[in-house]
């Protein structure tokens, strides 16, 4: 990591392939987390484990011990740099309900992601008002509750922004390429 950015052993992570020349969807390919202890990052084998890691790290922080047969004296499974994009997601966020989709694309000039959720009925739901409104109409998710829903999304790691990107950005004048982004802390 370079500059003034650090991450916290309290972050998790995941990567964006961004080699992507077909212009289809830019979304998560890869999940990974920071050890508290070590800081070496560990690729997390999926969606579920890594929303339970993101949603309990507040109270348990991730180690390497948390992964079967692995420990600080391995190397870690992954390095954060620029060969792909990263983006840093908060702690303690929900773990998506079950039956439930939680998407997060990232857009083409690469300022942010947008998140929304694929309902068990196949339905795209972009805001809590959608969901709240599908939860009302559909009785048999009563137990589901609108909190477990977030349209937080994780920050982009600027540093990890295909430099192709960030000279388009910078030479478009546009308002995403003068839009002050926060980098993760």
């Amino acid at each position: 990591m370079g500059g003034d950015t650090q991450l916290t052993p309290d972050t998790a992570s995941s990567k964006i392939s961004s080699n992507n020349k077909t212009g289809t969807l830019r979304s998560i390919d890869t999940y990974a987390a920071q050890c508290e202890k070590c800081f070496k990052w560990r690729v997390i084998d999926s969606e579920k484990e890594y929303e339970d890691i993101r949603c309990k790290n507040n109270e348990y922080p991730f180690s390497c011990s948390r992964k079967s047969g692995v420990s600080c004296k391995d190397p870690g499974d992954i390095e954060y740099d620029a060969t792909r994009t990263w983006v840093i997601d908060r702690s303690g966020l929900p773990i998506t309900p079950v039956g439930f989709k939680r998407s997060l694309v990232l857009r083409k000039d690469f300022s942010k992601m947008d998140a929304y959720y694929i309902t068990p009925t196949g339905k795209k739901l972009k805001s809590s008002k959608e969901i709240a409104v599908f939860l009302e109409q559909n009785p048999k998710y009563k137990n589901v509750a609108l909190a477990d829903f977030t349209f937080s999304v994780p920050k982009v790691a600027e540093e990890t922004i295909p430099e192709a990107i960030q000279k388009k950005e910078k030479g478009s004048g546009s308002a995403s390429g003068n839009a002050k982004r926060t980098k993760p802390s």
